[in-house]
C-alpha cells in the first residue's frame, strides 16, 4: 500500500492505481525485497535489487547499459526522473523524496493526465491509458521497453482494493 492515506489521495481507488503503478513498474517480488518500492533505483531486479538509503533527495543515480539499454535516473515506488523530481519538489513544497512525497509527486502526475476521476468513477483501463506516457510499463506508449497488459493491471488494482465501474 502506499504510504498516503484514502483520505489525503482522493480515494481508495486512487491508492489501488498507486499500488497497481508500483506493482507494473517494479513487480511484487522488488517491492517485496525493498522498501516497498520506495528505495528502488532502475535496473533493479528481485534477485539483485539496486536501492538507495537516503530520502532526503533524488538518488539522481544514472544507470545505463549493459545494466538497461536506455540511461536513465528513475527511482522510487514510481520510477521518476530525477529533473522531473526537481521541478515537482518546488511547485507540491515537498521536504524530500520520501514515500509521501512519492505519492503526492505520483497524484499530481495523474492528476496531469487528467486521470482522476477516471480513477475515482472505476473507468482504469482509460485511466491506465491516460497516464501511459508516465509510466513507460503501462500499454499504450511507444517508448520500447516491456509493457504490462492491462487485464494483468486491473487485476492488479482490484487486488489492491479498487473498485471498477458497473457494466
Amino acid at each position: 500500500m502506499p504510504e498516503i492515506t484514502p483520505q489525503k489521495a482522493g480515494g481508495a481507488n486512487i491508492c489501488a492505481f498507486l499500488d497497481m503503478i508500483a506493482h507494473s513498474e517494479l513487480g511484487h517480488a522488488l517491492l517485496d525485497s525493498s522498501d516497498n518500492g520506495y528505495n528502488v533505483i532502475v535496473g533493479s531486479t528481485a534477485s539483485h535489487p539496486i536501492l538507495f538509503d537516503d530520502y532526503n533527495d533524488h538518488p539522481n543515480r544514472l544507470i545505463g547499459p549493459p545494466i538497461i539499454p536506455v540511461a536513465s535516473t528513475a527511482a522510487g515506488r514510481y520510477q521518476l526522473l530525477h529533473r522531473y523530481f526537481e521541478a515537482y519538489k518546488v511547485q507540491l513544497n515537498l521536504p524530500d523524496f520520501g514515500p509521501l512525497s512519492q505519492d503526492v509527486i505520483a497524484i499530481q502526475q495523474i492528476k496531469e493526465r487528467h486521470a482522476i476521476d477516471l480513477i475515482n468513477n472505476g473507468h482504469i483501463a482509460q485511466a491506465i491509458y491516460a497516464c501511459s506516457n508516465i509510466w513507460a510499463s503501462l500499454p499504450g506508449n511507444n517508448y520500447g521497453q516491456h509493457q504490462n497488459q492491462a487485464a494483468a493491471l486491473i487485476s492488479a488494482y482490484q487486488a489492491a482494493g479498487g473498485k471498477l465501474a458497473a457494466a
